[in-house]
């Protein structure tokens, strides 16, 4: 989780997305693309540290929030301290353009298994010019580590016509309270040894925990669990399509979800996933559709009210 992530807790129930993805129609249009065309200024830089804490994961969000704002000498002065991957990535971005293609190159070769290395690696190939070499890259970066939010960037980069990261699947229960007053590392591990009790209900909260981290392989895996132990429930079905999601391949999603909106006519948790899904496909019209019904089979409960952030937020979207 980035040092712009860590705002919210990894138990909220809410979906992320809600807040500003349901705007990511737009703001795909912000996405750097495989081209030929320098962008201007340096690449951009969003480090994900998950839940870890501690001095160095401190001084490394300093950093980055040093480079978001333009202090690119502060910044790689800290990143230089140190020698973790994401030290050595952030240092040879903050350095741009001096040596950063060289030093991401031999990272690459050091690491190859490394999505955070391929992601920015095909960032400084994109800056460069380069886009071919861009996208070889960041298709390489959801290759090698699909199961990380670097491979989730770089997916949404190779996919600029869809909304940033992945659609999430919403829990229509919450967690429990004594959840949410523990670190974000415990929080996690607490959820995991739920999880692997069987229970529906928390598989269903530890893979939408994993989602937000950026994990989607191992969310979809909770997920699939979940609805093989309970193949009637329409949330537990709901949440193995949602993980299915992909913008290589939405069918594998949608496939599913359509007809599941047929045998459960009243769960609200179909009818706003499907809405959700249609908004990062941007097909808008039939997605204020199902968030409509979402709200009518749910208006006071978390989903109902899901549904409305993202009507909101698509107030003036695709209206002109």
């Amino acid at each position: 989780m980035s040092a712009r992530g860590r705002v919210y807790l990894i138990v909220a129930t809410a979906s992320v997305a809600a807040a500003g993805l349901a705007l990511g129609i737009t703001l795909a249009t912000r996405t750097p693309t495989p081209t030929v065309q320098k962008p201007k200024g340096p690449p951009p830089l969003s480090l994900d540290f998950g839940v870890r804490s501690g001095p160095e994961t401190t001084a490394l969000e300093r950093a980055s929030k040093l480079y978001d704002a333009g202090k690119r000498d502060e910044a790689r002065a800290i990143f230089s301290r140190y020698s973790s991957l994401e030290a050595q990535v952030g240092a040879a971005v903050a350095a741009w353009p001096a040596g950063t293609l060289h030093t991401l190159d031999g990272l690459s070769r050091e690491h190859p298994g490394s999505a955070l290395v391929r992601l920015y690696l095909g960032l400084a190939r994109l800056w460069n010019g380069d886009g071919s070499g861009a996208t070889a890259a960041f298709e390489a970066a959801t290759r090698v580590e699909p199961d990380t939010p670097y491979a989730v960037q770089a997916d949404s980069l190779l996919h600029p016509h869809f909304a940033p990261r992945l659609p999430q699947f919403t829990p229509s229960e919450p967690a429990p309270a004594a959840l949410s007053k523990l670190p974000p590392a415990q929080q996690l591990a607490a959820l995991a040894r739920l999880a692997r009790s069987g229970s529906v209900r928390y598989r269903l909260l530890y893979g939408a925990t994993l989602q937000t981290l950026g994990r989607p392989v191992s969310a979809e895996r909770q997920f699939a669990l979940a609805a093989k132990a309970a193949p009637n429930d329409p949330e537990a079905l709901t949440a193995a399509d949602v993980g299915r999601f992909s913008k290589a391949d939405p069918s594998a999603a949608f496939s599913r979800l359509g007809p599941l909106a047929k045998r459960f006519p009243k769960a609200a948790t179909v009818r706003f996933h499907l809405g959700e899904m249609l908004v990062w496909m941007a097909q808008l019209t039939e997605a204020r559709k199902q968030l409509r019904a979402a709200v009518r089979l749910d208006p006071h409960g978390v989903l109902g009210a899901e549904a409305r952030r993202f009507l909101a937020g698509l107030q003036n979207v695709g209206t002109k």
